[in-house]
């Protein structure tokens, strides 16, 4: 299967949430490049970090055979370009963000997809009608999961939830994760912030997937339910669908 732009159907929405004042999540889609960035560090320093991420990863659009490991080093640039930012600015120190996203490479001559992330926001995959996580959490309360410490259920409402153990805006920044997926047709995926996983069960966003008739109705639709559900956090999902 061939996969390009036009064979692609985007949805992004966003919500600030019913707790927070500043919504320092930041999404951006560009060719086939998709990311959100959920920033940290309290008053607009989350907010800067979050869009310093997402803007450097979508530059990537520019690139006319983008490979893997061209990601990886984009990320690290947008690592050093946050740490400049708040070397200049003192209200910045420690500011940082996750960055989770979803782009569309050239791997071994032929156009593959590659999943990425640092940090606890999620990429989602669904192929014929079955919901799965491709990323894993860099989380003190995802250890725990995959130790079979405690159920996802459980996760989601850990007083630890929002401990993360590999972030943007730290020297070293620590490893980020990739994984490379064949196109596969009639695929959907789900980018979000935790501000909607930790909000909504996978059945939930698989259920969402399944009823919306496009991307950008399932993604409202997600961050609505997330908002609804509690809107604890700011709540962010990109949508990627592969035509049919």
């Amino acid at each position: 299967m061939t996969t390009d732009q036009s064979a692609i159907s985007v949805g992004v929405a966003t919500d600030v949430g019913r707790v927070r004042q500043h919504n320092e999540d930041c999404a951006r889609a560009a060719g086939t490049i998709f990311v959100v960035a959920d920033g940290m560090g309290g008053h607009a320093a989350g907010e800067v970090a979050s869009a310093i991420a997402a803007d450097s990863v979508v530059e990537l659009a520019e690139h006319p055979t983008l490979q893997p490991h061209d990601i990886v080093e984009q990320l690290g640039e947008a690592n050093r370009r946050i740490l400049e930012s708040a070397a200049h600015h003192p209200e910045q120190a420690g500011m940082g963000t996750t960055v989770a996203g979803l782009a569309l490479a050239s791997v071994d001559g032929s156009k593959q997809w590659v999943v990425f992330n640092i940090g606890d926001s999620r990429v989602y995959r669904m192929v014929d009608d079955q919901l799965s996580q491709v990323t894993v959490d860099h989380s003190e309360v995802w250890e725990l999961v995959q130790r079979g410490l405690i159920t996802e259920e459980q996760a989601q409402r850990h007083p630890s939830r929002n401990i993360i153990t590999r972030s943007l805006g730290r020297e070293p920044m620590g490893d980020v994760d990739t994984w490379v997926l064949p196109p596969h047709q009639g695929e959907s995926f789900v980018i979000c912030s935790d501000g909607l996983s930790n909000e909504l069960t996978r059945d939930e966003i698989e259920a969402v997937l399944a009823a919306a008739p496009d991307a950008e109705a399932a993604a409202t639709e997600l961050v609505r339910r997330a908002v609804e559900a509690g809107g604890r956090d700011n709540v962010t999902a990109i949508v990627v669908q592969a035509l049919r």
